[in-house]
C-alpha cells in the first residue's frame, strides 16, 4: 500500500476536531427543556425519528439539528408549548454555531508527516457554511492540495470526488470515525480506508457489522496510520 498511494483523504467532524460530543450535549440540554412533558430518553427516540425523517430535505449538521428540535416541541407540547422553548434552542444553537474549534490528538503531527509525500485531502459532509467556519477555524487548510464539502457520503459521492482528482481507487486512502460514511463507500469502490474510533458516534452513524475488506485498516489512534505509510 505505501507505494501505492497518493492520495489520503481525512474526514473533518470527530475526525480531526471535536463535534459530536458538542451535539450530544446540546441534545441533552433539550431533552431537559421538554422534561416537563415528557420523559428525556422518549425525546431523544422522538428527536431521532424527526431527524431521519428531515434528512433527505435538510441534510446534515447543527441547523438541520436545530429545525428538527423546533419540530420536535411542536410534537412533544402538542403545539401548546411556549415560544421559549424555541428561543432557547436558537440561542443554544448559534452558541455552538461559535465555538471554537478543538483539535484531536495527534492530528497535526500526521498531517506535517504526510504533507509534500501524499496529496491531502479533507472530504467532509454537513452543512456548508458551518463546515466553511470549523475549517477556516481549524488553521488547517495549509495541509490540503483540496477540500470537498460533500452533501453526503455515499458510493456514488466518493465516485464523483475521485473523477474530481482524477485518482484511480487504488491509489486513494480514506481516514475517518465513521464505519458507514468513511470507510464502506470507499471500500466498495476499490479503495484503501482506515477507521479511527471516536469516543462518541452519532446513532445514524453507528455500524454493527464486521468489516471484511482486504483494504480496510483498524486504527487505534490517528497516529496509528504512520505505521503503514
Amino acid at each position: 500500500m505505501k507505494k501505492t498511494i497518493e492520495y489520503i483523504a481525512f474526514d473533518a467532524d470527530d475526525t480531526l476536531w471535536e463535534n459530536e460530543l458538542y451535539f450530544q450535549e446540546f441534545e441533552k440540554e433539550f431533552c431537559n427543556l421538554l422534561s416537563p412533558y415528557q420523559m428525556s430518553s422518549s425525546i431523544s427516540e422522538d428527536l431521532f425519528k424527526v431527524e431521519m425523517k428531515n434528512l433527505h430535505m435538510y441534510g446534515y449538521g447543527l441547523k438541520s439539528m436545530m429545525l428538527s428540535m423546533i419540530e420536535t416541541i411542536c410534537k412533544v407540547t402538542e403545539g401548546e408549548g411556549n415560544i421559549g422553548l424555541v428561543n432557547k434552542i436558537i440561542e443554544l444553537g448559534q452558541e455552538l454555531l461559535q465555538r471554537p474549534v478543538t483539535l484531536l490528538n495527534g492530528v497535526k503531527e500526521v498531517l506535517s508527516a504526510f504533507q509534500g509525500k501524499y496529496k491531502l485531502v479533507l472530504a467532509t459532509k454537513g452543512d456548508l457554511f458551518d463546515q466553511q467556519r470549523k475549517i477556516a477555524n481549524s488553521g488547517l487548510q495549509e495541509y490540503f492540495t483540496h477540500i470537498e464539502i460533500m452533501s453526503d457520503k455515499k458510493k456514488a459521492d466518493y465516485k464523483k470526488l475521485l473523477g474530481k482528482l482524477e485518482c484511480s481507487p487504488e491509489k486513494f486512502l480514506m481516514i475517518g470515525n465513521s464505519i458507514k460514511s468513511d470507510i464502506i463507500p470507499v471500500l466498495e469502490l476499490g479503495g484503501y480506508a482506515a477507521h479511527v474510533p471516536h469516543h462518541v458516534t452519532w446513532a445514524y452513524e453507528q455500524y454493527e457489522g464486521k468489516v471484511e475488506y482486504r483494504n480496510f485498516i483498524q486504527l487505534n489512534h490517528i497516529e496509528d496510520i504512520t505505521n503503514y505509510l
